[in-house]
């Protein structure tokens, strides 16, 4: 079971807390999902709640990166097969964020080296990217990319 540290709604400016250390946040066994927005996909204008990829979207104007998985590249893609399967994962993840309220969870690491949050995303309690895993449009996330090109 996922123990989560549930990210309240709470600041001011921008609506949304991303990050809420692990060391200082109550630990709930069971998150009660309260975030909510209409995502598109993202273009080229403003991104504020729109989905990149099969593993990163834009909530509130903050970029996260789904932290327990790696779906497949789409700018670029090294091969079609990289580029059908990633494709796919885009608009499942646009079906799943759509789909009802949920919790962005800390994991104890806060950002990525391109300045995105690492968060999970999580609905009653259940990762979204462990569905995305096994719908096998992801991969669990060990640590490091491997290609999807085989």
């Amino acid at each position: 079971m996922l123990v989560a540290i549930v990210v309240e709604a709470a600041s001011a400016r921008s609506g949304v807390d991303l990050g809420i250390p692990a060391s200082t946040a109550t630990a709930s066994p069971l998150p009660l999902d309260r975030l909510s927005a209409q995502f598109s996909f993202c273009g080229k204008s403003r991104r504020v709640n729109c989905v990149v990829d099969g593993d990163t979207f834009w909530f509130h104007a903050k970029k996260i990166r789904i932290a327990d998985i790696d779906a497949p590249e789409l700018s670029p893609p090294r091969c079609e097969i990289e580029r059908a399967k990633g494709e796919a994962a885009k608009r499942r993840l646009l079906t799943l964020l759509n789909g009802g309220k949920f919790s962005i969870v800390s994991d104890g690491r806060d950002e990525d080296r391109y300045g995105r949050k690492l968060r999970i995303v999580t609905r009653n309690g259940r990762s979204i990217g462990a569905l995305l895993v096994e719908e096998n449009l992801a991969r669990r996330w060990d640590g490091g990319r491997r290609p999807w090109c085989n």
